[in-house]
């Protein structure tokens, strides 16, 4: 079998990855708080953790690996979003997880196995925050429930942060119920007209991180193989996980290997509304500010350009490279059957998912004309699939192709290249490279292809 070595946040280290039971290999990723679109940043980890579970899925088998990633649909942003709209939570929640879905969909990501909503667990949430209270690990406080931070040794580990560096660096919530300022909410009340349940402390509604606790031991258990998310969750959110989910559960691991992938950044700077750089997915999918449309497979090949684990950089020079090298790909593989995955392949995934070796190698089988091992090692990656595809074989050149090749040769007898030269420009500008021969005129989309360009020929 195939030997996968994962970087452990954990144990700061790379790591040969044994699973607890090859039977069923377990994962969890933080999913979306649902009340807006899906920004660029946020479909990182959903492309790296598909990745992940494609690998996962050729080594194990894909019926002996269960995904899961949750959606929160309770959270001060949504109810803010409602009042702000007047649109009702339910239909908030619904409409955006459906957006997310449709988008990361576009990217040629899986769905999760499980993709449970943190609404659908407040009873397992009040359940486990139970047995915190019990355990002395949690307390009443004015309608709250707390975690008491100083009931639970390692916390800061995961992190590698002191309790004093935390507070020193994080937004803690200043309140006086607080027994410390790192404790953290397990449970609050509800205001009037905000959604509640009833608990044994009252109507109200669970804090943010003892949802992925309550939910991962539900459908993965108290000890599985694999927690991922953004190295931004690491803390306060991984490490509150660790602390309650190891607190409910005495003698239990919870999560063994952790993951993070590093934030992405737009043109070398932090993707932000200030600086006018701040994109969703749906933006670059659809066309926006007069941008072509970007299709998704050429969203999740500039990702795999970079490991998981440094900082990418998404850039117009990275899109139009990968346009141009994924159409060259298509038409190479176009009406061939996949063959066999390159080793060389699935080699580079299972270090540590190094997904720029990956793409190196399926750049060398494409120059050695190998179509059927491209198209399987590239349908390993989520890429060159037939549900991804049809945006680079969507535009016929042959008709201009024939057009320019007719007005050449009315130049040479009238020695009037004009025309000639006016249309290869306008083709040029579209993103289409031209090829002029004795043979003939070959058009070819290259980088930066817009067809809506071509319009006027």
């Amino acid at each position: 079998m195939v030997e996968i070595k994962l970087y452990n946040t954990a144990t700061r280290s790379k790591e040969v990855f044994v699973p607890l039971d090859p039977g069923n290999v377990r994962m969890y990723v933080c999913g979306p708080t649902v009340y807006d679109r899906a920004h660029l940043g946020n479909a990182r980890p959903v492309v790296v953790f598909d990745v992940l579970y494609r690998l996962l899925r050729h080594v194990y088998g894909p019926e002996h690996v269960t995904y899961v990633r949750n959606f929160t649909d309770v959270d001060d942003k949504i109810i803010a979003r409602a009042e702000e709209s007047g649109v009702p939570i339910d239909e908030i929640t619904s409409t955006t997880m459906q957006w997310y879905l449709d988008d990361m969909h576009a990217l040629g990501a899986l769905d999760p196995d499980e993709m449970p909503r943190a609404t659908q667990h407040i009873g397992d949430m009040i359940e486990m925050i139970e047995e915190l209270i019990a355990g002395g690990h949690a307390y009443v406080a004015e309608g709250h429930v707390l975690f008491a931070v100083d009931s639970y040794a390692d916390y800061g580990k995961l992190s590698g942060r002191s309790v004093d560096d935390m507070i020193a660096g994080a937004r803690v919530e200043v309140a006086p119920y607080k027994k410390n300022p790192m404790d953290f909410v397990l449970w609050k009340p509800s205001k009037p007209g905000e959604p509640g349940w009833d608990s044994p402390w009252g109507r109200g509604r669970p804090g943010w991180h003892i949802e992925c606790s309550a939910m991962s031991y539900e459908l993965l258990g108290e000890t599985f193989d694999i927690h991922g998310g953004g190295n931004d969750l690491q803390f306060p959110h991984h490490e509150n996980e660790i602390a309650q989910s190891k607190c409910a559960h005495p003698g239990a691991g919870f999560a063994r290997y952790w993951l993070h992938n590093e934030m992405l950044q737009v043109e070398g700077k932090k993707m932000s509304k200030s600086l006018g750089n701040f994109f969703t997915v749906h933006d670059l999918l659809a066309g926006h500010d007069g941008e072509p449309p970007v299709p998704g497979e050429v969203i999740r090949f500039v990702f795999m350009g970079t490991h998981y684990r440094k900082p990418m950089d998404w850039t117009a020079k990275k899109r139009q490279e990968a346009e141009a090298v994924l159409r060259k790909w298509h038409a190479l593989v176009d009406g061939v059957g996949p063959g066999e995955v390159s080793p060389a392949v699935v080699a580079a995934l299972a270090d540590d998912l190094n997904t720029p070796g990956a793409v190196a190698e399926l750049h060398r089988l494409a120059s050695t004309g190998d179509a059927a091992g491209l198209k399987a090692s590239a349908q390993l990656l989520g890429l060159l699939t037939e549900e991804l595809g049809g945006w680079a074989d969507a535009v016929d050149l042959t008709a201009l192709a024939e057009k320019l090749a007719g007005a050449r040769a009315e130049a040479m007898a009238s020695k009037d290249f004009s025309a000639v030269d006016a249309m290869k420009a306008a083709l040029v500008a579209a993103g289409v490279e031209v090829r002029m021969s004795k043979d003939g005129v070959e058009l070819v989309p290259g980088a930066g292809f817009d067809p809506a360009k071509l319009e006027g020929l």
